[in-house]
């Protein structure tokens, strides 16, 4: 499910764009995989359908979902070797290390964790 943060300087569109890009490189979501229709996730979320349509149509665009017209939209393969990509992943890490940082983790902490996901891929 999709987290909405409504303090987050980053519009809502953007938002939904970067969760659906971390459950499709997380895993959670597979390449196939039908997305909710735009009317669900509107609902889901409670926000306006234009906004979910912009989100899915960039994300389209950017090679991350296909739409099937009368079918939905279903995740393609993750984008390879896409700088803007490698740099929306990077921000998601600092963004996520400062809040870790902020939860009172070490950097030690962090580097471990670091360490172990080297060792597991």
């Amino acid at each position: 499910m999709l987290h909405l943060d409504y303090r987050d300087a980053r519009p809502i569109y953007v938002q939904i764009m970067d969760g659906l890009r971390q459950q499709i490189t997380s895993g959670v979501l597979r390449q196939g995989d039908r997305l909710p229709s735009v009317r669900e996730l509107a609902v889901e979320l409670s926000i306006n359908p234009n906004t979910i349509q912009r989100s899915y149509r960039q994300l389209e665009m950017e090679g991350w979902i296909a739409t099937v017209p009368g079918k939905g939209c279903f995740v393609c393969a993750i984008p390879t070797g896409d700088p803007k990509q490698e740099m929306r992943l990077l921000h998601q890490f600092d963004e996520a290390a400062k809040k870790l940082l902020g939860l009172g983790y070490t950097r030690q902490e962090l580097q471990k964790r670091l360490e172990q996901e080297e060792n597991h891929a």
